[in-house]
């Protein structure tokens, strides 16, 4: 008996030392189960100090780490696909990306980025994205909103995502469709009484104080990532600064008649020269957003992911890592972006040449940097206000939702702006 738990205790040691003295490297290619959730492994390993490394271009963005027996067991238990490897297959692979005639690298990890989501605390009929697939990737956030955002907070935060929001202080644009509708009058309610209580006599002065606030964090090193109507809403309130461009129902007052003309395009990120939807009742901010203008069937409609040198340009090259480069389109109420209006710094990192539209942008802000994707849910073509969450269970290699996943673990990186 003595020689079988003998013998049992070896061979346990035996494969903790073999587990130690190898890496585990996480498949993001078509081999891996759930990409989403392979997402949060990474991000949970970076809670031990232990050196990460993102496979830029190298099996779909593969991550690799030290292993040991936990995190193959929370391997396991996510539902994650794991390779156990050598210490000489990894300074293999590293040694394989680091040719200069390859367009692969490695980027290393460096921390657990500080998540905030920017929300509302009242349940709206719509679901986000962004939490939806933090939440299925186990990945923590915090939520903030315009009293946290006003009061300072911001800068104990790494990474912020903007929920669907309108920063023009128009209600998203709802009224003619929805005023009548109990959920648009408490969000009139509750957003004119804050307003009140932070010291602004109109929902669009506070938008507009909540929108520069985030641009100060952004210039200050933040990480901005935006979807939806919080893409264009957020540059045309920079753009907006002292004018007003609310008509009556939404603050009281009828638009300053010439809105348009002192529109001030340089304070924004991402858009210039771009008109204003001066009917209320239209449910569209200006033409920034490409939805009304589009003529594309839905078995067509999908968008291609521009490939960068990965080591010449590391951060569109992290932030398009997928195992498709051909990802389906999806609508929202900012579906893309018309290039007509795309400011010339602005880095396009994935298109839709149908519609002659981008989807995906880029750009640096200050010391910070800002990404900015069109639509609402990546596995949702025409989600609809009372339409149900997706279940991310049934989309565990979803590529649209990997771009957001990208986003995040973007911050950990040790990177360097741009080469020209």
């Amino acid at each position: 008996m003595k020689r079988i738990t003998c013998f049992f205790a070896i061979v346990l040691f035996l494969f903790q030392y073999s587990a130690q003295a190898s890496y585990l490297l996480i498949p993001m290619d078509k081999a891996q189960k759930n990409h989403l959730k392979a997402y949060g492994i990474a991000y949970w390993v970076l809670g031990f100090d232990v050196d990460t490394y993102w496979l830029l271009n190298y099996r779909g963005g593969a991550f690799m780490f030290k292993a040991n027996t936990d995190f193959i067991q929370e391997c396991k238990i996510r539902g994650v696909s794991y390779e156990v490897i050598a210490d000489a297959q990894s300074t293999s692979i590293l040694s394989q990306l680091s040719a200069p005639d390859v367009n692969m690298d490695a980027v290393k990890l460096e921390k657990q980025p500080k998540i905030a989501v920017y929300s509302p605390p009242d349940k709206q009929p719509w679901d986000d994205a962004v939490t939806l697939v933090l939440t299925y990737a186990e990945i923590p956030y915090e939520m903030v909103y315009d009293k946290e955002v006003v009061g300072g907070k911001l800068i104990t935060y790494d990474w912020l995502h903007l929920h669907h929001e309108d920063f023009t202080g128009q209600y998203g644009r709802f009224w003619a469709a929805y005023r009548g509708a109990s959920w648009y009058m408490e969000q009139v309610r509750s957003s004119e009484s804050l307003a009140r209580e932070l010291g602004f006599q109109k929902v669009s002065e506070l938008k507009g104080a909540v929108a520069r606030k985030i641009r100060d964090f952004t210039a200050g090193g933040g990480y901005l990532f935006a979807m939806c109507s919080a893409t264009d809403s957020y540059d045309i309130a920079l753009a907006a600064e002292g004018v007003d461009i609310c008509e009556s129902m939404f603050d009281g007052d009828r638009m300053d008649p010439q809105a348009q003309a002192k529109l001030n395009y340089d304070k924004t990120f991402a858009f210039k020269d771009f008109r204003l939807s001066l009917n209320p009742a239209e449910y569209e901010y200006s033409n920034i957003d490409n939805t009304n203008f589009r003529r594309i069937k839905k078995e067509l409609d999908f968008f291609t992911l521009f490939e960068f040198s990965a080591k010449w340009d590391p951060i569109p090259t992290m932030l398009t890592q997928n195992h498709m480069q051909v990802v389906y389109g999806f609508m929202g109420q900012t579906t893309a972006f018309n290039r007509a209006v795309l400011k010339p710094s602005v880095l396009v990192m994935g298109e839709t040449k149908e519609a002659n539209e981008v989807r995906y942008i880029h750009g640096e802000f200050g010391r910070g940097f800002w990404t900015f994707y069109g639509g609402h849910d990546p596995e949702d073509y025409q989600h609809m206000v009372g339409d149900p969450p997706t279940d991310l269970a049934l989309h565990p290699n979803s590529p649209g939702y990997r771009l957001i996943l990208n986003n995040v673990l973007f911050p950990s990186a040790k990177k360097k702006k741009q080469k020209t």
